[in-house]
Formats: C-alpha cells, sequence, structure tokens
C-alpha cells in the first residue's frame, strides 16, 4: 500500500502546453489524490487512466516520480524512440528528472491501464513539461 502510494505521488503527467508539444490521447485521466509540500518538495500522488491505444504525449518532469502499475501494461519509450521498459500490473516505475529523460508512456494493450503514481518536484514545478515529439514515428 505504502509503495503504490508512492509511485502514485510521481506518476505521469497528462497536462500539455508546449508548442509542438504532443498532447495525451482521447479519455487519457489523472486525478490528484493528495499533495503536500515539505522541505521545499511538492509530493502529489495521482491516479492515471490510459485506455486502449493511448499515450500520454511526450514528456519530461522536472522531479523524479514513482509509480506501481495496478492494472494493464504499459511500454514506456524514450527519445531514441527505443522501448525503455515493459511494465506490467505489479511493476514498479522510476522516472529521471529533467529535460535530458524525454519519454512517452503507451498502451498497446487491449484494456485500460491504471497507474497509481508520486511525483517529487521542487516546489511549483508543474507535474510534467511537455515535449515535442523527438522524431519517432508514432505518438
Amino acid at each position: 500500500m505504502i509503495l503504490a502510494c508512492v509511485a502514485a505521488v510521481l506518476g505521469l503527467s497528462l497536462v500539455g502546453s508546449a508548442a509542438e508539444a504532443t498532447p495525451p490521447g482521447p479519455g487519457v485521466t489523472g486525478t490528484i489524490l493528495w499533495q503536500k509540500t515539505v522541505g521545499g518538495r511538492d509530493l502529489v500522488f495521482r491516479e492515471i487512466h490510459l485506455p486502449a491505444g493511448q499515450a500520454t504525449g511526450w514528456h519530461f518532469h522536472d522531479g523524479n516520480l514513482y509509480a506501481v502499475v495496478r492494472k494493464g501494461t504499459l511500454s514506456h519509450f524514450d527519445s531514441t524512440c527505443n522501448p525503455d521498459a515493459v511494465y506490467r500490473t505489479g511493476s514498479f516505475i522510476f522516472e529521471r528528472a529533467g529535460a535530458g529523460h524525454v519519454h512517452i508512456g503507451r498502451n498497446l494493450g487491449r484494456t485500460e491501464v491504471v497507474l497509481d503514481v508520486l511525483y517529487v518536484l521542487p516546489h511549483g514545478a508543474p507535474l510534467a513539461e511537455d515535449a515535442p515529439n523527438p522524431g519517432c514515428p508514432f505518438q
């Protein structure tokens, strides 16, 4: 339970804002379950839903993210367009902070993916920073 909470707070962001950014797919949602500021860091716990065939959009985080896949299988791709991991139900996800870690999460399966995510961000930072597609043949 604690791991799931930590994972949820550091989860994937689904908010788009930058020009040329790749927005999340239709039906992708994120709900903040709780948040707290501790020692200059914002801790945000979120539940994210990715319907079958949808993706988070390309993005990075200003702080580290910790997540657990509660349901489904998430395929994770880095900015080289290569899959860097496939996370199945029960898997733990860690995403490093910074613009050098642009990535996308994709649901390539036929069932919804549900993530519990914990974001550990500098105070006032957005959940994620949108990024343009780095040239991959998919979004």
